[in-house]
């Protein structure tokens, strides 16, 4: 069977795996060395690779147990402790008859939640969120029960910011004070709205101040990944000629998941003996962003109309500075400079817009082409 070596999936056999060797070393280090980490990136740069990379290393996979969960979609302190009750049962507990057992006796709080299977008599296991009726106590038994594991645990959180929207406002002071006292488990925070976890970890005012070693994941560098790429359409007797590369990787800010999925799609299009020229890297990457309008479309329809008026303006800009200047409001037909900021705000916290220094941009590049492929702007 020929393999597609352009990977889509968060986990990534070693041998497909592209670059990324000063941030898995870090990374591994700091596991090693008991430390807690925070992986920084904007969306689709490849953290939940990096984690997943790292953790089927057989340095890892060996001498610990990994638990991975993405809060992203939870909504709640009391959800939060849904999934990671869930993983925790799935990553660990599950491996044996013996580590199922202690998980079932540990979780005193859940124990609605057990059943057993008939035939082999191992509990089984799923909690349901209204069985959480004190998530902080529950909480501390995933904690207790993680810590008597016989090796080390890791616990990956992806898109840890979420937890600043939960309704209860104190859970960054429960989950600090729980973690400190931990000794066989560590955690790896990650997170892509950079300006909140970097606020979350590095302002003195927060509860995880200086608790964690921060990696910032950068978009791989082009020379590396071209490198990689040529050589990947080599070994099955195709050619990728630098300019195609350049042109994806251009075009789409060097975000790996973008510059990936065509990568992959001209990969399986180009024929043995074939080569990937510029011609048919912008055709697939056309056939892309149309593919991508709907999902854009739905992202656009959640905002208002000074919003979508900002938005368009930066865009048209490509890089925006004095937003809030007499001159770029009637260039740009906005409302007044209180709705700019107003809206600013809003594009902020949802990321669809990135701020650095005083300069504003379009966060995704996928959304900033399709808003000029399709006439927006």
């Amino acid at each position: 069977m020929i393999v597609n070596p352009f990977f889509l999936t968060n986990r990534i056999p070693a041998e497909y795996f592209c670059d990324r060797e000063k941030e898995t070393d870090a990374l591994m280090k700091g596991i090693v060395n008991q430390e807690h980490m925070v992986l920084m990136s904007r969306r689709r740069i490849g953290k939940t690779g990096l984690i997943n990379h790292c953790f089927d290393t057989n340095e890892i996979a060996d001498s610990y147990y990994t638990v991975s969960i993405d809060i992203l979609q939870t909504s709640s302190f009391r959800e939060f402790v849904q999934v990671l009750g869930n993983a925790t049962y799935r990553s660990v507990a599950s491996r044996s008859d013996r580590l199922a057992k202690t998980f079932a006796s540990a979780l005193k709080s859940l124990t609605a939640s057990f059943g057993y299977d008939p035939v082999s008599g191992i509990p089984t296991f799923n909690i349901k969120l209204g069985e959480i009726i004190t998530p902080d106590y529950t909480l501390d038994e995933i904690f207790a029960y993680l810590e008597s594991a016989d090796k080390p645990c890791i616990i990956a959180i992806d898109e840890f910011q979420q937890i600043i929207r939960y309704p209860e406002k104190n859970v960054e002071e429960i989950l600090r004070s729980r973690i400190q006292k931990l000794t066989n488990t560590h955690i790896i925070f990650a997170g892509s709205e950079r300006r909140i976890i970097s606020e979350m970890f590095l302002s003195s005012k927060r509860p995880f101040y200086q608790s964690a070693t921060c990696i910032t994941l950068e978009a791989i560098v082009p020379e590396a990944y071209c490198s990689f790429s040529q050589a990947k359409f080599r070994e099955n007797g195709k050619t990728l000629t630098k300019e195609a590369f350049d042109y994806i990787y251009d075009l789409f800010s060097g975000v790996t998941l973008y510059v990936h999925r065509v990568l992959h799609d001209c990969w399986y299009y180009v024929g043995e003996g074939g080569t990937c020229t510029v011609r048919d890297a912008e055709t697939f990457a056309n056939a892309f962003i149309q593919e991508s309008g709907a999902r854009l479309k739905e992202q656009l329809s959640f905002i208002s109309e000074p919003q979508k008026e900002l938005l368009y303006a930066i865009c048209e800009e490509g890089e925006a500075t004095g937003i809030t200047s007499g001159a770029f409001i009637k260039k740009h037909s906005l409302r007044s400079a209180s709705a700019v900021q107003s809206a600013t705000k809003a594009l902020l916290e949802s990321e669809l817009i990135t701020k650095r220094g005083y300069n504003y941009s379009i966060s995704d590049p996928m959304l900033k082409i399709w808003l000029s492929h399709k006439g927006q702007i």
